[in-house]
């Protein structure tokens, strides 16, 4: 393993406080591990903690150079080492767009919607696999492994093929079609489940003990937070100001906690003065976060999850307990939504937005408008709608609200009846 330096940041538990040097931990903490329950909640998540003199010298080192695109940009607000290559691969960048039929819809003149679905493989996930991918070469990985419901692996593998490293799969049999055949034009071995997610996710874990390979795993290596919170760093050079709220489908919670991540290393930074509201946005039958945040109470998995949206479809969220603290600090809220409301919104998206998202994309707008009727965030809130994925990765799901004409005979007869 080749150390990166370690004057400027530590891995940190979230749970118990204990630090830790990247040459010692490379996943979870071992102490709160020890608590951990199999097919359960992760215990013991760890976070890169920075120095904040780190990162206000990051910051100023970004904004100085905008030759820099994509994850680059932000080398210097990320833990890895002149060793680690650069990806040769636009992940990140991705606009913050306005959207002004959506806005005159919904009585919204400040909403932007942040479309993920530009990233290479059409997903969010790229900028967590970017990162650990790159922490791969610079350990000197060949293989790393991922258990997945689909976008997590084929980011994986489209940015493992860019750097000519072994990507191996453990999905679920009943994921999407098309995110099946992403990650195997890849290259990625692919190893469908018979079963959950929950129990992918525990045979790649197996796989990483057995065999010694890299896991990608979320909430496992603590690199993908890292990954996913220069999406809040767009955000804010976007709009040039924090906005009032950022509402973000979630499953597993690590989207939402990375999220959260980048607007904490922002404030270090002295980039910005406060944090947004986090709204968490579930669907009816996995919605264990949402919940806990609504009550107060503590995490419970969800007992045999469902719901169309494949992508955000988890029992027990492994970055469960993180997600709920992150989403209450921020004053936040949990949003539950149903797959009818989730499929109306693909939709919605694409007719008023021109933005064609997966379930679990759309699932962003669904939890706005119950958000917006619920009462937490108003018709003035500056707010961001975070889309993870791009509806051509479940197209059977995106056909349930529409009908597919019948064809006409090609004449000007037919034409004519027809218009």
């Amino acid at each position: 393993m080749k150390p990166t330096t370690t004057a400027t940041w530590r891995l940190v538990c979230t749970e118990c406080g204990e630090t830790y040097d990247e040459q010692a931990v490379r996943y979870v903490c071992p102490r709160c591990a020890q608590q951990q329950q199999p097919g359960g909640v992760t215990r013991g998540v760890l976070q890169v903690s920075w120095q904040p003199e780190a990162l206000r010298a990051g910051w100023r080192r970004a904004l100085g150079v905008p030759d820099r695109i994509g994850l680059e940009r932000y080398r210097d607000l990320l833990p890895v080492g002149p060793s680690a290559p650069r990806i040769p691969l636009l992940v990140g960048d991705t606009p913050t767009l306005d959207v002004p039929r959506l806005r005159s819809r919904i009585g919204m003149p400040r909403l932007f919607v942040k479309d993920d679905t530009r990233n290479p493989s059409a997903s969010y996930k790229d900028r967590a696999s970017a990162l650990v991918c790159m922490k791969a070469a610079e350990y000197g990985e060949k293989t790393i492994v991922a258990a997945s419901t689909g976008n997590a692996a084929t980011a994986l593998s489209c940015v493992a093929a860019s750097l000519g490293q072994r990507a191996v799969i453990f999905v679920p049999a009943s994921a999407p079609p098309a995110k099946l055949v992403q990650m195997l034009c890849y290259g990625a071995e692919v190893v469908p489940v018979d079963g959950t997610y929950d129990q992918a996710f525990e045979l790649s874990l197996e796989a990483t003990r057995r065999f010694g390979w890299y896991n990608r795993n979320t909430a496992f290596n603590p690199f993908t937070v890292e990954g996913k919170k220069t999406s809040a760093f767009e955000i804010v050079l976007a709009l040039g100001k924090v906005p009032d709220a950022v509402v973000v489908p979630v499953g597993d919670g690590v989207i939402i906690s990375g999220v959260a991540k980048g607007f904490r290393d922002m404030i270090a930074a002295g980039a910005i003065d406060r944090m947004p509201r986090l709204i968490a946005v579930q669907a009816e039958g996995s919605a264990s976060i949402a919940r806990a945040v609504r009550s107060g109470a503590d995490l419970e998995p969800t007992i045999d999850a469902h719901t169309v949206a494949d992508s955000i479809c988890v029992s027990a969220p492994r970055a469960g307990l993180l997600a709920v603290r992150e989403i209450r600090a921020s004053g936040g809220a949990g949003v539950i939504v149903s797959d009818e409301a989730i499929l109306e919104a693909i939709g919605e998206l694409a007719r008023h937005a021109a933005v064609f998202a997966e379930p679990a994309g759309a699932a962003a707008h669904a939890g706005l408008l119950a958000a917006l009727q619920q009462g937490l965030v108003t018709p003035k809130d500056d707010v961001v709608l975070l889309v993870t994925g791009h509806g051509l990765k479940d197209i059977a799901s995106a056909s349930k609200g529409v009908k597919i004409p019948s064809a006409i005979r090609p004449d000007a007869e037919a034409l004519k009846e027809r218009f």
